[in-house]
């Protein structure tokens, strides 16, 4: 989902998150929320694992609880996918012991059994890019900080192709910020004068 501009209504471009200081501000800003430890482990799932916000909100605790891994049937392209939790499993046990016994998802609702929705998760994400002054932060920016992140780290765009289920290095690089990022460089590069 985009972000709104200040013009009501404006869309704009959801970008990732590129160091580890902005990833660390809007932990801050998250924290500092009602639901604060919640807001941040789904924070930090979606900067770690890459998965779509959909996937993030419906994780069961059973799926998290005391695991290094777990499999997952992606909601959008129902591709199976092994998710890699080791950074985490202190964020989660810590969460998962403030929740009510017998809880079912790792994000429940206020309102019944269900978990919060994508909306929610959205409205979260922007609530914090405000509080930081980033108005270029949506439910993508998790997704994209990973990819972002990975691909910084490694160089391996095949790999982080795989594990978006993306079918050309293009839309990854585009969809994680390279190409734009990638052409400003190669212009700074060049002398005209």
């Amino acid at each position: 989902m985009a972000n709104h501009n200040e013009k009501k209504g404006m869309l704009i471009d959801v970008q990732p998150l590129k160091s580890k200081e902005e990833i660390r501000e809007m932990l801050d800003a998250l924290g500092r929320t009602e639901f604060g430890l919640r807001n941040q482990l789904l924070f930090k799932l979606g900067i770690s694992t890459g998965l779509r916000c959909g996937d993030l909100v419906a994780l069961r605790v059973e799926q998290v609880k005391g695991k290094s891994s777990f499999k997952i049937r992606e909601g959008k392209t129902k591709k199976e996918r092994t998710v890699h939790l080791d950074q985490l499993m202190v964020a989660i046990a810590d969460y998962v012991d403030t929740l009510p016994p017998g809880t079912t998802y790792l994000f429940p609702s206020r309102k019944g059994d269900a978990h919060i929705s994508t909306t929610q998760a959205y409205r979260i994400i922007i609530a914090a890019g405000d509080q930081i002054g980033n108005h270029s932060v949506g439910s993508h920016t998790m997704r994209k900080t990973f990819g972002y992140t990975y691909y910084n780290a490694t160089n391996d765009i095949a790999t982080l192709m795989e594990i978006f289920n993306h079918s050309s290095q293009k839309t990854t690089l585009r969809y994680i910020g390279m190409t734009d990022e990638r052409i400003k460089q190669s212009i700074k590069n060049v002398s005209f004068f």
